[in-house]
Formats: structure tokens, C-alpha cells, sequence
């Protein structure tokens, strides 16, 4: 691509992010009101109940919606780096910022010639198709982290590491990031942020490790794939019911926690399965880190007995990192995680009622929905497993050696 085709992509790029987003905060405002249920009262309600005690210096006291590990407090008082604005106006603020972060890193990333910024593109359209729940939950910040972590993997180890164990306090998920690395010293440097930050919040504020127990206790919420077992179920003469459970809209009733330990189980087979692919992977080149990052944390979204809707706020970056990567296979897996984003949007918060309810069309949505994250783990773990072990072994050494460090597109 050409310098002028190269700015006119760019530009293209900045505008469309700059009219969805703004468009975005004026729903998070209230300028507009979106359709469903007020997705903001989770910053107004929740998070700002948890400010004022994160505040007095200790984690929410039995509260078992506080499902977190230590380090999302930080998350949770950042707007009060914004002391003249309200509280969930800062966060809508901070929100914003974290979403711009992510696409500079993703400009950066796909700034050479031979791609479109791709990768910007899909972060663009597919964290506007999720509605406003892109600003009202804290996953965009943690998202910043995991995608810094990602694009220092080839040439810092040690700072992917840094940032993965800090992503991890954040909201745990970040730790898959690793799942592809080769470096021992990524793992060093996750192990010791984890540890060194944890113990801090271990000694400064009681209840520190209080979100392990209330994330046992959780069951089957209502947009998980377990969780259509039931929709269908109800139309059969299921005896259980739907309940506001551990923060989350459940399920409650017989053979729930059958299907919440099926759901743990097909979630360790899926470990099982990353642990066998690491083993017998060895060609692992530059594309390796950011595709094994994405299908570990599609299997870890898919086969969870949650999958709220900010999930694939995760799913999408992940996504768009790949694509910024030469040779990535993930092409296909992406389409099908933006096409997942439509689809969840408009079971919540659109037709959130009818999911709840168990309508058809709510069920149909969930359907489609889950069907299209089942589909993309098997296409990601495919490509992955071609990719990297059944080709026969080349010259590529562990990602972010000499050999195989090569910027990303």
C-alpha cells in the first residue's frame, strides 16, 4: 500500500472510531437512551458501592458479587483520578482512554506496508458492535494490558510478563496470554509481579483472596453454553428457575450443578488439550504468541459457566492482535468472534427479557451466539494445530529468539 492509500485507511480508521465512540458515550450519558435493560447501572450502582469501601482501605466485606481478584480495586477507584468529574462520568472518561490505547497499539502494530490495519479495523467495528457495554464494565482497561502484553512478547519477555502477571490481578484471564510463550523469563517475570503485588494487597487490605470463594460458588448464568440445556429444558417440564445468583442472572434448580461441573470439566479438557498442543508444538514462529493467546482464551470463554456479554470485548482484541501479525491463520476465527459481538448485542441488552424469559427468539440468539465462539475455538485450535505441529519443524526457533523475532503488521 502506498503512503496516500496508507493515510486514507488511517484516516479511515480515526473517523469511524471517533463517531462510534462518541456515539457510545452519549448512550453511557443518557444523551440517548439505548434499548434493554440500563447497562449502566453497573458502574453507578455496583462500582460506585465498591468505591466508597475500597476507599476506607479494604475489599468489599461478604459481598459475594465482589468476584475479582486484588488489583481490579484499581480499576474501581481510577475515577477518582478524575475528582471533578462524577463518578461514572470518570469512568465512561477512563473507559474511553483505555479504548484509544488499545487502537494506538494496534496502529502501531499494523503500521507497516502490506496491511490494511486490519487489526485496527476489527478493534474499531467489532468493540462498537458490543453497544454501550464497552464503557461500563472494566474489561477495556484490562484489555489495554493484555493487548501491551501481547505486542512486547516478541521483543520483551520480561515486559509481556510484567504486564500478563499485572493483567492477571486485574481479571485473570490474562495469564493465557503466556500460553504460547517460550520464554522462561516471561514466566519469571509473571510469577514475581504476581506474587510481589498480590502479597502487597495481601498485607494492606483484608479480604484480598475473598473473590476465590464467591467464584466456587457460582453456577450456570443464563447466556452460558450449559446454560441451554435449561432454555430448552423449561419447554419439557424443567421444575427450576431463573434467579439475580452471586451478581449474575442464573439458573437454580435441579441438575444445575451437574451441568456446572460438566461445564469445569469440558473446561479442563480444554486445558488438557493447550497443555497436549504446547508439548508437541515446534514451530513456534512470530504469529505463534498472539494465536495461541486467542484460541486459550476462546476455550477458556466458551466452555466457562459465565459468558457475560464483556467478554468478548477480550475476544475481539485478541482478534484484532492476530491480524496484525504476517501469516496469522486466525483470519476465519475472527470473522466469527465480530459475528458473535452482533449477536451479543442484541441478546443483551436488546432481547435480554426474552433470554431470560426463554422466548424462542432469546433461546435462538443464544444459539447462534455460542454456536459462533463453539465454531470459532475448533477453527482457531485447527489452525493453531497446523501451524505450529503438524508441519514439518524449520528453522523457526521459540518466539522473540533472533531467528523468528519479526515486527508485527
Amino acid at each position: 500500500m502506498d503512503g496516500t492509500g496508507t493515510r486514507r485507511s488511517l484516516a479511515g480508521v480515526l473517523t469511524v472510531w471517533a463517531a462510534s465512540r462518541t456515539l457510545l458515550l452519549l448512550f453511557v450519558l443518557k444523551v440517548f437512551v439505548f434499548p434493554g435493560p440500563d447497562v449502566t447501572t453497573d458502574v453507578s450502582v455496583i462500582y460506585r458501592g465498591w468505591y466508597e469501601v475500597l476507599r476506607g482501605g479494604a475489599f468489599p466485606p461478604d459481598d459475594v458479587t465482589w468476584q475479582y481478584p486484588p488489583a481490579a480495586a484499581l480499576a474501581i477507584l481510577s475515577p477518582a483520578l478524575l475528582p471533578f468529574l462524577e463518578y461514572t462520568v470518570a469512568f465512561g472518561v477512563l473507559a474511553l482512554l483505555a479504548d484509544l490505547t488499545v487502537l494506538c497499539l494496534l496502529l502501531y502494530g499494523g503500521r507497516r506496508p502490506g496491511r490494511p490495519l486490519r487489526g485496527a479495523w476489527t478493534w474499531t467495528v467489532g468493540a462498537a458492535l458490543l453497544g454501550p457495554t464497552l464503557y461500563t464494565r472494566y474489561d477495556v482497561m484490562v484489555t489495554a494490558v493484555a493487548v501491551a502484553a501481547l505486542f512486547a512478547g516478541t521483543r520483551r519477555p520480561r515486559t509481556m510478563g510484567v504486564l500478563a502477571g499485572f493483567g492477571a490481578l486485574l481479571k485473570v484471564w490474562p495469564v493465557l496470554l503466556l500460553t504460547g510463550s517460550a520464554r522462561r523469563r516471561s514466566w519469571a517475570a509473571a510469577a514475581v509481579t504476581v506474587i510481589a503485588l498480590g502479597s502487597l494487597f495481601l498485607l494492606t487490605m483484608p479480604g484480598a483472596l475473598s473473590f476465590l470463594t464467591a467464584q466456587r460458588d457460582r453456577g450456570t448464568e443464563v447466556e452460558s453454553l450449559g446454560a441451554l440445556v435449561f432454555h430448552v429444558a423449561r419447554h419439557f417440564g424443567w421444575s427450576g428457575q431463573v434467579l439475580l445468583h452471586y451478581g449474575s442472572v442464573e439458573f437454580v434448580g435441579p441438575y444445575v450443578e451437574v451441568v456446572s461441573l460438566a461445564s469445569l470439566a469440558l473446561t479442563g479438557a480444554a486445558f488438557g488439550w493447550l497443555l497436549l498442543w504446547r508439548l508437541c508444538a515446534h514451530r513456534l514462529g512470530p504469529t505463534a504468541l498472539a494465536d495461541a493467546a486467542f484460541t486459550a482464551v476462546l476455550l477458556f470463554t466458551a466452555t466457562s459457566r459465565v459468558i457475560s456479554p464483556q467478554y468478548l470485548v477480550w475476544l475481539v482484541a485478541l482478534a484484532a492482535v492476530c491480524l496484525c501479525f504476517q501469516g496469522s491463520g486466525m483470519v476465519v476465527p475472527a470473522g466469527l468472534v465480530l459475528a458473535a459481538a452482533l449477536v451479543t448485542v442484541l441478546e443483551f441488552p436488546l432481547f435480554f427479557a426474552e433470554v431470560v424469559a426463554g422466548d424462542p427468539l432469546g433461546i435462538g440468539l443464544l444459539f447462534l451466539r455460542n454456536g459462533l465462539l463453539v465454531t470459532a475455538c475448533v477453527t482457531a485450535c485447527r489452525t493453531l494445530w497446523r501451524s505450529t505441529v503438524s508441519g514439518p519443524a524449520g528453522p523457526a526457533g521459540p518466539v522473540g529468539s533472533p531467528r523468528t523475532r519479526t515486527t508485527a503488521r
